[in-house]
């Protein structure tokens, strides 16, 4: 073989194996590539879905939050909006304060509401066999009773068998009212047999009887004394305790601002709410 065909031939081998290495190259950076586009694309894709659901889950308080509440809650509710507002920039809370067995009656009735907060269970059971709460209420706080009179007392009045005294004007909420359904609780458990001179639609009713000094004494709750100190005097009674009041909360099935009213119930049960709650006089459930 001559020496030109022999250096041809190497060159020829030379090539080929340039060539081979060339495209095995081409393979390994294709493979790795896709390899890499792959765990790019997974990397990516995840935390997008990860704070797509934390964004679902987290209701954002903003618009009005209409909520219903018991009577007794004006004075703790009316603060606990004010710093909900402080907190939500873009929320405006707006309240409808009353009897708790009127209130469950509106909303039955239709009328638009977001949050509900009863002072009884019996009351807010009213809301739940219409199907109008959105999920199971929770207990946020208790309650219990106290008579309340005029400051200083002037009756003497010092428990329940007082209150059957002669020419002794005692006021009570309405049988149907949480307060007034609480009060013949306690009556009874103290044997007392009363006869009120008036019956209330609400608990602020039956205080403002005594402020006014049309009555001698009415059955209360003790927040609501402690509320108006300034004006009246409390006496507690130790049948009270057989009287006390769950208060549950619960956003509507029909809210108009359904995540408004998650996030008022849930700050509601709040460490910060519970201290301005229990700093009037409820308890802790």
């Amino acid at each position: 073989m001559s020496t030109r065909s022999t250096a041809t031939r190497r060159l020829a081998v030379a090539a080929a194996a340039a060539l081979a290495l060339s495209l095995g190259a081409t393979a390994c950076g294709s493979d790795g590539g896709t390899s890499s586009g792959s765990a790019s694309s997974a990397a990516t894709t995840a935390p997008a879905g990860a704070a797509g659901t934390d964004g679902a889950t987290a209701p954002k308080a903003k618009g009005t939050i209409t909520v219903f509440a018991a009577a007794s809650l004006k004075e703790t509710f009316t603060e606990l909006g004010k710093k909900f507002e402080a907190a939500n920039p873009g929320a405006k809370v707006t309240f409808n304060f009353g009897g708790s067995s009127a209130l469950a009656t509106s909303i039955n009735s239709g009328a638009p509401a977001d949050v509900f907060a009863a002072a009884s269970p019996a009351t807010m059971k009213t809301v739940t066999d219409a199907g109008g709460a959105s999920g199971q209420p929770t207990t946020f706080v208790k309650n219990t009773l106290a008579i309340a009179v005029p400051k200083g007392n002037p009756k003497h009045l010092a428990g329940l068998k007082d209150l059957t005294g002669s020419g002794v004007k005692v006021a009570l909420c309405a049988k149907e009212v949480p307060c007034g359904a609480a009060a013949l609780t306690a009556l009874k458990a103290a044997g007392v047999d009363l006869t009120p001179v008036t019956l209330e639609q609400d608990v602020k009713g039956a205080l403002t009887k005594v402020e006014l000094g049309e009555v001698d004494a009415s059955l209360v709750y003790k927040t609501d004394v402690q509320a108006d100190a300034a004006k009246i005097d409390g006496v507690d009674f130790p049948e009270a305790a057989k009287a006390m009041n769950d208060y549950p909360i619960a956003a509507l099935a029909k809210a108009p601002n359904k995540d408004g009213a998650a996030a008022f119930v849930a700050y509601v049960q709040s460490p910060e709410a519970k201290q301005v709650l229990t700093a009037a006089g409820f308890q802790a459930p």
